[in-house]
């Protein structure tokens, strides 16, 4: 797919790209790229392997600017990356993708941009905007969810979904390594080593820096607020056991004398009164009714129950 840069993108041949002067966006196969990467006149002389591509990143060449994307599946981080690679001068910029993730994304800029001043640059925001388009209500969705599960937490529920607040957090994780690979390209973008792009359509990689710095924030947030979750949780946990083992604590106490009473009058000595007497089985069970109920009121006064 060949595309020059006007108030949308229109699509062109391959002879037609050739033969136009204008910034051109083209979407290519790795083995179209090794067949015809010389056509495009980048002087590149490194082999854009897309199946050695782990990060986002942009490299300066000599005459050129290459680099690789490697996007989280938002609908599930678990899944492979949806992994891509560019190569860009002055003349336009050229995706190497098998995944077909660059042609969906420019599609959709085809779909909902115009532009007032085309330009590269302006394409290339777009382009950049769209990986992440959806974040922020992601974040959004994340947010709401930690709130229930903090919810969930004060309200005692016993079936605490960590496994699920383990996957938030984890994906919060990919997603912060990813804005941070996209700072880094767009500081690479806007620092023109190569003076491709206009000074004055440098604004637009600035703009671009200031979104992901306010993204990466929110996703230092939530994952701070996972973390403080599974804290409260365990906080809570300590409670409840701090609580069962009062209980026990308190138990054992009333029957220590009680047990006591028991060991007393069980040794069966000869001379024993208490086991001739008449009332003596009654005064033992009113004397242990007696410990019991005093070491109750004097545990409820204490504030121990």
């Amino acid at each position: 797919m060949f595309y020059v840069i006007g108030e949308t993108l229109l699509a062109v041949s391959r002879e037609e790209l050739k033969k136009t002067d204008r910034q051109y966006v083209a979407v290519i196969t790795y083995e179209e790229w090794k067949e015809s990467r010389d056509s495009f006149e980048m002087g590149i002389d490194m082999d854009q392997n897309i199946s050695e591509i782990y990060t986002t990143k942009a490299e300066v060449n000599y005459d050129s600017l290459t680099g690789s994307f490697s996007i989280p599946n938002r609908k599930d981080f678990s899944d492979e990356d949806f992994k891509f690679a560019f190569a860009l001068d002055e003349k336009g910029i050229v995706f190497i993708d098998d995944s077909k993730m660059a042609e969906k994304i420019i599609e959709n800029i085809r779909n909902t941009k115009k532009w007032k001043l085309p330009s590269l640059e302006r394409f290339l925001y777009d382009f950049l905007d769209q990986i992440v388009i959806d974040d922020l209500r992601l974040m959004e969705k994340y947010e709401r969810e930690l709130d229930s599960i903090e919810k969930m937490i004060m309200e005692g529920e016993e079936n605490f979904p960590s496994s699920r607040l383990n996957e938030i957090r984890n994906d919060i994780r990919d997603l912060r390594i990813h804005y941070e690979q996209l700072m880094d390209l767009g500081q690479e973008l806007e620092e023109n080593e190569n003076s491709f792009f206009r000074q004055e359509n440098l604004r637009y990689f600035r703009s671009f820096l200031n979104r992901m710095a306010r993204l990466h924030d929110t996703s230092t947030s939530l994952r701070d607020y996972t973390m403080q979750l599974r804290d409260l949780y365990k906080a809570h946990l300590d409670i409840k056991q701090n609580r069962i083992m009062t209980v026990l604590t308190v138990v054992t106490t009333i029957f220590m004398p009680l047990t006591l009473i028991v060991g007393w009058y069980g040794m069966n000595f000869r001379f024993m009164p208490e086991l001739e007497w008449r009332w003596g089985y009654p005064a033992v069970i009113g004397v242990s009714v007696l410990v019991a109920a005093g070491s109750l009121f004097f545990f409820k006064k204490k504030k121990w129950l």
